[in-house]
C-alpha cells in the first residue's frame, strides 16, 4: 500500500473512532489502563532508586562517611555501601595475623584512637549512638519505641534525620520523636513522655523528625548522652553480648576523600566503611573482593528473585495477551457495524489490502491515543500522589525520576497492543463478501480446520514446555514458563471456534431461548469467537492466580506448626533476671483480670545450661536432643556428610530417598519457653496438649517426656551441652567474637507421649536439677474450654505490655489464611471483565439478530422474546468462556508452583533441597466462576434490554 491510502485509512479510523464514542472509550480504557499501571510503576521504581548522593545522604547526613566496628583483629569483605553485604574474610587455621589485625586487636579497648590513626588528621567522629527498644507512655498507655542520640543542631545530621516540625532538642530533658511515634502514641509537640526506667524525668516533645529512609520508625531522638546511656543504666543494659559495635559518621578536613582503596585498607583492620566519594563513584565489581567472594560461593548468582521475576514476567505476559483478546471484540464490533462502508470501499475498487488497513487504522489510532493517555496521567498521578506513595513505601523518594525511553517504550507497547487486538477483526473483515456486506446478510462459514488443527498443537505443546520449565536452568524457566503459558492460551484462542461449534450441539437438549441463542453464537463464530477467547483470557488470569494462591496457601497451611494447643493462652516473659521474676504475678493478674473463664494455670519454666562463663555474663550454654548416629541423615550431620554439598546429585538423592532426611523433626520447643520447657503434669497438658497419663506418670518419676520415638535409643534420651565462649577450640582467644562447642551431654530416661504441638522434650523442676541445669520461671500457660474472643484477647495484651517491655501474650488461634480475599476479590475482578467481554458480543449479536427478531415478531413471538433471548446470547458467551479460561487457567499456575518448588528449596535441617509443589484447587471460587458468571450474565442482559419489539423492513 502506498503512504497515501495509510493516511486516508487512519483518516476514516479516527473519524469512525469519534463517530462511536462509547465503543472507542471503552477500547481506550482497555489500553490506557494497563499502560498506566506500567508506567507508574516504572516511575515509582526510578523514583525509588536513589543516586550515590542521594544515598549517602540517607546513611550519613551531611558527613563524608559511615564507619563501624566490625571485628577488630579481622579482616572485612564489603560491598561498597557496607549495609549492603558485608562478611569478615575466611582464615586458614594456623595462620599467623597480619600487622594490621595484630595492631588492630591492641586497640580493642579505645577502637576511636585507632580509627584517628588511621584517617587524615582534623578528621571529626561523631558518635552514632543507638539504644535497645523500651516503652514510652503514650495518651492511652504505652507504645514500643527505638531511642536514639543525636545533636540535630548540627548540619551533620541533615538528611539522615530531617526535622519537620518544631526546634531541635537543646536540654538534656528534651526530645525529638519520628511522625510515626506521635501517631502511635497519640501525642504532639509540646508533650511529655516517660520512658520506663526513667519515669522520673519525663521528656518533653519539642520536634518531629523523619528517617527519609525509613518513615515509619518509631523513635525518640535525644541530645548526646542524654538519652540511650541512662536508660542503659537504669535498666541494667550494660551486657557486652548485646552492646552494639561502635559507628561514627565521618567529617573528614578540607579536599580529603576515602576512596576505594583507602576503605580497603580500613577493612583489614576489622573496619566497615561506606564512602560518600565510594557511592558517587562506585569501583568496578572485579574490584570489590566481597563480589569475588560472592560469586565464589554463590555459583555468580546476582543476588536478585528469580523466581519473582518469572512470575512477574508470566503475569505481564498474560496481562498483555488479556489486553489483546479484550480489545479485539470491540473492534470486531466496529467492523460488524462499518461493514456497509467496508463493503462501499471494495466496491469502489479497494482490494482486502485496504480494507485491513482502515480496520488497523482503528487499531493504531486507539492504541496511539490509550498509550498517550495512559503515559500522561501516569506521570501526574505519580507527582500528585507522592506524598501518600512514599508514606506507603515508608522511604522518600530521591526525585521524582521520569525516564524518556522508559515511557516511549511503555507507549509503543500500548501501541502494539491496540495493533493486535485489531488484526483478527480486519483479517475477517478483508474476507467478507462484497455482495454480502452491502446487503447486510451473512453466511455461515465453517471453522478452519488448519487453524484448529494448530491451536492443538500449540495448546499440547505449550502446556509442555510450561510445565516442563522447571528442569531447566533459571533462565529457561522464565521462557518455558512464560512462552508455554502464552502459548497454550493462543492455542485456546485458535481452538475456540470449533470448541464453539461443539457447544452448538448441545443446543437440541435446551429450551427455546437458550436454543435459539446458541444456534446464533454457532452461526456467527466470528464476533462469538473473539468474544468468547476475551472471557476466556479473564477467567484463565482469575483461576490462574487463584490456584497460585490458594497453593500457597495449603502449602502454609500443612507446614504450620502451632506454637501451643488450640485456644492456649501463654504469657512469656524473660528468662530468669530478677526484674523478670517479680513481674510474674502482674503480668498472670493481667491477664486473668482480661480474660474469663481461663480454666486452670500451668506455670512453666525454662533449664539452662551455663557452662564455663569465663567471659560472659548471663546464661551462655544451650541444650539440645540429640539423635542416636544411626538415625541421622548421612547429607546433612556435619560427622557423616563426607564433605557434600548442596549442589552434589547425591546429596540431593540422599535427602528425597533416605528417609532418615525426607522427614523433617523441628528442634525442641515450647512457644518461647526455651531451649527445654520444665514443669508439672498440668503444663505438660497446657503446653503440648498430652492428655496421655503415661506422661505425667513419667514426671512423677523423674523421667524425660518426648514427643519423637527418633530421640529414644535404650529407653533414654541424650542431652548435648553446648557451652558458647570467648575461646575457640584451642582456647585461642576469638576477638570481638564468640565461639560454640559441644561441651558435655547427659542422659536421662524416656517415655515418648503423643503431642498437639512440636516439640522434642519435657521434665520435671527436679529432674532438670538432677541433671545439672539451672531452671527458672519465664511465663504461664492456660488452656480455656473456647478460644478468647478478640477484645479480651486485645484488653489482655494491653495490661501485659503495660507491665512489662519484655513480656509478649500469645493466643493460639490456628492458621489464619490470608488468601480468601485475595482469590474472591480475583474472582470478582475476572467476573467484571468477563461481564463487560460478554456485554459487548452480545451488544453484536443483538444488532446482527435484528431481522431473525422482527421474523420471530412476525409470525407471533411474545415480547418478551427479545429479552429472553438478549440474555441466553450473553449467558451462552459467559459459559463457554467461563468453561475454556479455567482449563487455560490450570497451565500457568501448576507452571510456576513448579518452578517454585525448584528455585525456592524447602530447607531441611538448615540445608535446601527441591520438593514436590502442592497444587490447590479454589472449588468454591471455581464454582462460583463456572455456575454464577454465566447466570449473572444471563440475568444482567435481560434487565439491561428492552423487550419491546422494531418492525423493520427485511431491506434494513
Amino acid at each position: 500500500m502506498k503512504l497515501s491510502a495509510w493516511r486516508a485509512s487512519l483518516r476514516i479510523a479516527r473519524r469512525d473512532a469519534l463517530r462511536a464514542k462509547g465503543r472507542s472509550a471503552l477500547v481506550l480504557a482497555m489500553i490506557a489502563l494497563p499502560v498506566l499501571g506500567v508506567t507508574g510503576a516504572d516511575v515509582v521504581f526510578r523514583s525509588s532508586e536513589l543516586s550515590g548522593a542521594e544515598r549517602s545522604d540517607r546513611l550519613m547526613g551531611r558527613a563524608d562517611a559511615l564507619l563501624m566496628v566490625e571485628q577488630l583483629g579481622g579482616t572485612v569483605l564489603q560491598e561498597p555501601d557496607a549495609d549492603q553485604g558485608r562478611t569478615l574474610a575466611e582464615v586458614p587455621k594456623g595462620t599467623p595475623p597480619t600487622p594490621e589485625q595484630t595492631r588492630a586487636a591492641a586497640a580493642a579497648a579505645d577502637p576511636a584512637a585507632l580509627v584517628k590513626q588511621l584517617l587524615p588528621a582534623g578528621t571529626v567522629l561523631v558518635p552514632l549512638v543507638q539504644g535497645n527498644g523500651t516503652s514510652a507512655t503514650s495518651k492511652e498507655g504505652r507504645v514500643r519505641a527505638e531511642t536514639t542520640e543525636a545533636d540535630l543542631t548540627d548540619p551533620v545530621w541533615r538528611g539522615r534525620i530531617n526535622l519537620t516540625a518544631g526546634r531541635a532538642p537543646a536540654g538534656p530533658q528534651e526530645v525529638a520523636a519520628t511522625q510515626a511515634f506521635l501517631d502511635e502514641a497519640k501525642l504532639k509537640i509540646g508533650d511529655t513522655t516517660s520512658l520506663r526506667g526513667l519515669e522520673n524525668k519525663p521528656f518533653t516533645i519539642t520536634a518531629a523528625v523523619e528517617h527519609p529512609d525509613s518513615l515509619r520508625n518509631v523513635e525518640l531522638i535525644g541530645r548526646p548522652g542524654a538519652l540511650v546511656e541512662p536508660l542503659r543504666a537504669a535498666q541494667a543494659q550494660r551486657d557486652d553480648r548485646f552492646a552494639a559495635e561502635p559507628r561514627w559518621l565521618v567529617e573528614l578536613p578540607a579536599g580529603a576523600r576515602l576512596d576505594w582503596p583507602k576503605v580497603m585498607e580500613l577493612n583489614k583492620y576489622g573496619l566497615a566503611a561506606t564512602s560518600r566519594a565510594v557511592l558517587v563513584d562506585p569501583p568496578a565489581r572485579a574490584q570489590v573482593p566481597y563480589d569475588v567472594w560472592s560469586d565464589q560461593h554463590n555459583g555468580g548468582s546476582s543476588g536478585f528473585d528469580q523466581t519473582g521475576l518469572i512470575i512477574a514476567g508470566t503475569v505481564a505476559g498474560m496481562a498483555l495477551l488479556e489486553i489483546v483478546l479484550l480489545a479485539g471484540p470491540a473492534f470486531a464490533v466496529g467492523a460488524r457495524r462499518s461493514r456497509r462502508q467496508l463493503g462501499l470501499l471494495a466496491a469502489g475498487g479497494g482490494d482486502r489490502s485496504h480494507i485491513r488497513a482502515v480496520v488497523l487504522g482503528g487499531g493504531v489510532v486507539l492504541g496511539l491515543a490509550g498509550a498517550v493517555v495512559g503515559v500522561v496521567l501516569a506521570v501526574a498521578l505519580v507527582a500528585v500522589a507522592r506524598p501518600w506513595l512514599e508514606v506507603q513505601g515508608g522511604t522518600r523518594f530521591g526525585h521524582l525520576n521520569v525516564q524518556p525511553v522508559d515511557l516511549l517504550a511503555v507507549a509503543a507497547v500500548g501501541l502494539i497492543t491496540g495493533l493486535l487486538a485489531a488484526v483478527v477483526p480486519a483479517v475477517q473483515a478483508s474476507r467478507q463478501d462484497v455482495v454480502e456486506a452491502l446487503t447486510g446478510r451473512g453466511s455461515i462459514k465453517p471453522a478452519n480446520r488448519k487453524l484448529a488443527l494448530l491451536g492443538l498443537l500449540m495448546v499440547v505443546g505449550g502446556a509442555s514446555l510450561a510445565l516442563l520449565g522447571a528442569s531447566t536452568g533459571v533462565g529457561g524457566r522464565a521462557t518455558s514458563v512464560l512462552g508455554g503459558s502464552v502459548l497454550a492460551e493462543l492455542g485456546m484462542v485458535l481452538l475456540t471456534p470449533v470448541l464453539v461449534g461443539l457447544f452448538g450441539r448441545l443446543g437440541r437438549h435446551l429450551p427455546l431461548a437458550p436454543r435459539l441463542a446458541l444456534r446464533d453464537s454457532v452461526r456467527h463464530r466470528g464476533r462469538t469467537a473473539p468474544a468468547v477467547a476475551a472471557v476466556m483470557a479473564a477467567v484463565a488470569g482469575s483461576v490462574a492466580v487463584g490456584i497460585y494462591s490458594t497453593s500457597l496457601d495449603q502449602e502454609s497451611r500443612d507446614n504450620y506448626r502451632p506454637g501451643l494447643p488450640a485456644g492456649a493462652v501463654s504469657v512469656v516473659t524473660g528468662y530468669g533476671g530478677e526484674a523478670d521474676l517479680a513481674e510474674l504475678p502482674k503480668l498472670r493478674a493481667a491477664v486473668e483480670q482480661s480474660i474469663p473463664d481461663l480454666g486452670r494455670r500451668a506455670d512453666v519454666s525454662s533449664a539452662g545450661f551455663q557452662g564455663n562463663c569465663r567471659v560472659l555474663a548471663g546464661d551462655c550454654g544451650t541444650i539440645e536432643l540429640s539423635v542416636p548416629k544411626e538415625r541421622r541423615c548421612p547429607a546433612t550431620d556435619p560427622d557423616l556428610r563426607a564433605d557434600r554439598d548442596p549442589g552434589d546429585p547425591e546429596f540431593n538423592r540422599l535427602m528425597r530417598e533416605d528417609p532418615r532426611c525426607v522427614t523433617f523433626r523441628y528442634p525442641m520447643g515450647g512457644s518461647g519457653f526455651g531451649d527445654l520447657p520444665v514443669g508439672d503434669a498440668t503444663a505438660l497438658h497446657n503446653l503440648f496438649g498430652v492428655d496421655d497419663p503415661a506422661g505425667a506418670q513419667a514426671l512423677a518419676q523423674g523421667k524425660a517426656v518426648v514427643f519423637d520415638e527418633l530421640y529414644v535409643k535404650d529407653g533414654k534420651v541424650t542431652f548435648d551441652l553446648t557451652e558458647r565462649a570467648a575461646t575457640d577450640d584451642q582456647g585461642a582467644a576469638v576477638p570481638g567474637g564468640r565461639s560454640d562447642r559441644k561441651v558435655d551431654h547427659v542422659s536421662v530416661d524416656a517415655v515418648v507421649v503423643k503431642a498437639q504441638t512440636p516439640g522434642s522434650a519435657f521434665v520435671s523442676p527436679d529432674t532438670a536439677r538432677r541433671l545439672g541445669f539451672q531452671v527458672a520461671e519465664v511465663g504461664s500457660v492456660w488452656l480455656p474450654d473456647a478460644v478468647p474472643a478478640d477484645g479480651p484477647e486485645q484488653k489482655a495484651s494491653a495490661a501485659v505490655a503495660k507491665a512489662s517491655d519484655g513480656a509478649y501474650l500469645q493466643v493460639e488461634r490456628g492458621y489464619q489464611s490470608e488468601q480468601t480475599l485475595v482469590t474472591l476479590g480475583l474472582t470478582g475482578f475476572a467476573a467484571l471483565v468477563a461481564l463487560g467481554a460478554a456485554g459487548i458480543a452480545t451488544g453484536l449479536a443483538a444488532a446482527d439478530s435484528q431481522r431473525d427478531l422482527t421474523t420471530l415478531a412476525a409470525v407471533g413471538a411474545a415480547g418478551g422474546i427479545r429479552r429472553r433471548l438478549a440474555g441466553f446470547q450473553c449467558g451462552v458467551i459467559a459459559a463457554m468462556g467461563a468453561v475454556l479460561g479455567t482449563l487455560a487457567g490450570i497451565v500457568p499456575a501448576v507452571a510456576l508452583r513448579k518452578v517454585e518448588a525448584a528455585s525456592g528449596p524447602a530447607m531441611m535441617m538448615g540445608m535446601g533441597v527441591p520438593h514436590d509443589p502442592v497444587i490447590a484447587v479454589p472449588w468454591g471460587s471455581l464454582a462460583l466462576t463456572l455456575i454464577g458468571l454465566p447466570v449473572v450474565a444471563t440475568v444482567l442482559a435481560m434487565l439491561l434490554t428492552r423487550s419491546r419489539l422494531v418492525l423493520v423492513r427485511r431491506g434494513d
